[in-house]
């Protein structure tokens, strides 16, 4: 018979031990690790590496390290700007460039909004829409400018054209992709609720469908203002891709550099808008924002 030894149990803490007011347990509260960092503004993080850019190019064009036949500096950028809004030039063409995007942003919405419905809701309009619209998109849309310049002239529609095709590839491929990546089981609770295909479309399909749709809109709208940099090289006498010509004929670095910028900063005011669109209308999908 063996005899079982139990261990020894361990000594009680002393009660006394533990610092706190009459012998009482106090509990030291765990703060998070990211708590204890100093907090930075987030606009003051964003804003940090641009500011420290512009001031190393002014810091290099002062010194003469990058000479101003290369490229201006950021104080000469500035007042190139100033005389260009105050003499109206850059708000005339910051108009004209404006209608030609949206023209086109509206034209390419319409086309690859469409066709992504066709494609994505049916199998047979798959099978009729999908393969030659995966060929054009291999087509670099800036190769077809001699084609729409005998085709539409040199007037508007060409450019128009251009953008319009460079948008409408983006969006159809993510509102096809959010088509077909909807949940089949929704599909299947929503017929066991009786709802008809319509139904399906409007309550299940097209809602699970939007996130991709925005991503495309923001996608197409990147594309928009890059197509509009080609199209406004064609015979245009006016926007801002015409002041860039003409800058670039009289090597005036400095307007080439405020048509950059602008075409930055309404690309970027684009963006916003699409960003805010995708919070108004997706608040019923909770994502994972960052830390």
């Amino acid at each position: 018979m063996s005899i079982s030894h139990a261990p020894p149990s361990a000594p009680e803490p002393d009660i006394s031990d533990i610092p706190g007011k009459d012998g009482s347990l106090e509990l030291e509260p765990l703060v998070p690790t990211s708590s204890r960092r100093t907090r930075v503004p987030r606009w003051l993080r964003r804003t940090t590496g641009p500011v420290v850019l512009v001031l190393l190019w002014q810091v290099l064009s002062a010194t003469g390290v990058l000479a101003s036949d290369v490229l201006a500096s950021p104080g000469r950028i500035a007042q190139v700007g100033r005389d260009l809004i105050a003499d109206g030039s850059l708000t005339s063409a910051m108009g004209t460039s404006l209608q030609r995007v949206a023209a086109g942003l509206l034209l390419g919405t319409l086309v690859g909004t469409g066709l992504a419905l066709v494609s994505g809701l049916f199998r047979i309009g798959e099978d009729l829409v999908d393969a030659p619209v995966q060929m054009l998109r291999t087509v670099p849309f800036v190769g077809l400018i001699p084609l729409f310049i005998i085709w539409f002239g040199i007037g508007e529609a060409p450019k128009i054209a251009i953008i319009t095709l460079g948008v409408t590839f983006p969006l159809y491929l993510n509102v096809y992709a959010g088509i077909r990546g909807v949940d089949s089981q929704l599909i299947e609770a929503g017929e066991s609720l009786g709802l008809s295909r319509w139904g399906l479309v409007r309550h299940v399909v097209l809602p699970g469908a939007l996130p991709g749709a925005l991503t495309g809109l923001r996608y197409s709208l990147g594309i928009a203002w890059l197509a509009l940099v080609f199209a406004e090289q064609v015979n245009a006498d006016s926007g801002i891709g015409f002041l860039m010509v003409q800058a670039r004929d009289f090597l005036r670095t400095d307007v080439i550099v405020v048509c950059l910028i602008v075409y930055a900063f309404l690309g970027l005011l684009a963006d916003f808008v699409v960003r805010s669109l995708e919070r108004l209308l997706l608040q019923w999908r909770p994502t994972f924002t960052g830390r």
